[in-house]
């Protein structure tokens, strides 16, 4: 045989092998435990929802599922652990609306939010809630709005922090309804919704969970929710697009993993975790918690988080708040 023919025969053979090599390897994912990181303190809902969607992984592949919470920098500190570990599918991180809107409000990051990461999947999504205190004689977004046009620079807002979820969502609400209104910021949510409880501040937006008890026992009023749609968790509170139309500001999680890792890993994380969300027992608990699940593709996944980081930005720039 010819030494040149020898040679291809060679050369195909180890590439068939070399292949065959590669499709075992995947086929094999996961082999060792998979380590979530989320990049906030304990028992908060990107807690909560990693500990079930772990759960359900664990029970599907039969692999340990680690939550490891690395709070800190308004999930900085997380978030660089995970851009700077091994992207093989085995580390996982909890994305958010502070993910994107880091790079507006921080001057430098550690990381490239955008090259430094791939997504997976979105996992779930939950509006915030317009609140005022029952006093106030004010009982829908409309009234709200006639009332700061009339008391320019007058009316006061709430938060739990500069540049927070529910900050954004307000300097958002206060550009589209071309109002002066001003922030008043607060060390989290429990003061901030503590000042509207005492009248301190005319209103706020509140995230579900902690809000809902106030609603339920009337020490508050919800006038809007920031979805596109009303909530199934709360249907009787209208939309606040159904005043504004395409207003939408919703508290949202996603799983992204470091950036090279695998295509075929991502697209079977993508599948097990889009699958678990799609599951009615996953669907009803997660609306217990007041958030819906989403789910969807990667390429879903990708645009929507690139979108948020230019939504957010425009919002930040127009509200003139600062970077850190």
């Amino acid at each position: 045989m010819p030494a040149n023919l020898n040679s291809i025969m060679c050369l195909g053979l180890a590439m068939a092998l070399g292949a065959t090599g590669s499709v075992r390897g995947q086929e094999a994912y996961p082999a060792k435990p998979i380590r979530i990181i989320v990049p906030f303190a304990p028992g908060g809902p990107n807690d909560i929802i990693s500990r079930l969607v772990g759960k359900k992984l664990f029970e599907k592949w039969g692999q340990q599922v680690i939550v490891d919470s690395r709070p800190g920098g308004n999930t900085v500190i997380g978030s660089e652990l995970a851009a700077s570990s091994n992207p093989d599918g085995y580390t996982l991180l909890i994305v958010s609306t502070s993910t994107t809107v880091n790079p507006s409000l921080m001057k430098k990051l550690p990381y490239d939010t955008l090259k430094d990461f791939a997504s997976v999947v979105r996992l779930t999504a939950s509006p915030n809630i317009l609140v005022t205190p029952p006093s106030l004689p004010v009982t829908s977004v409309r009234e709200l709005i006639a009332m700061a046009k009339a008391k320019p620079g007058e009316i006061n807002f709430s938060s739990g922090g500069s540049g927070s979820s529910t900050h954004l969502t307000a300097e958002l609400f206060c550009l589209t309804v071309d109002a002066k209104m001003n922030h008043v910021p607060y060390k989290g949510a429990g003061p901030a919704t503590i000042a509207l409880l005492g009248a301190e501040v005319t209103w706020m937006f509140g995230t579900t969970l902690p809000t809902m008890p106030h609603i339920k026992s009337g020490r508050l009023r919800a006038i809007g929710v920031s979805g596109l749609k009303r909530s199934p968790v709360m249907p009787d509170i209208p939309a606040i697009a159904e005043t504004l139309p395409g207003f939408e500001a919703t508290s949202w999680y996603g799983v992204s993993v470091p950036a090279r890792t695998p295509k075929p890993v991502i697209a079977k994380l993508n599948d097990a975790i889009a699958r678990i969300l799609d599951t009615a027992e996953m669907r009803d608990r997660l609306l217990q918690d007041g958030t819906e699940a989403i789910g969807g593709t990667t390429e879903e996944f990708s645009a929507y988080f690139k979108a948020e980081i230019v939504k957010w930005d425009k919002v930040i720039r127009a509200a003139g708040i600062k970077p850190n």
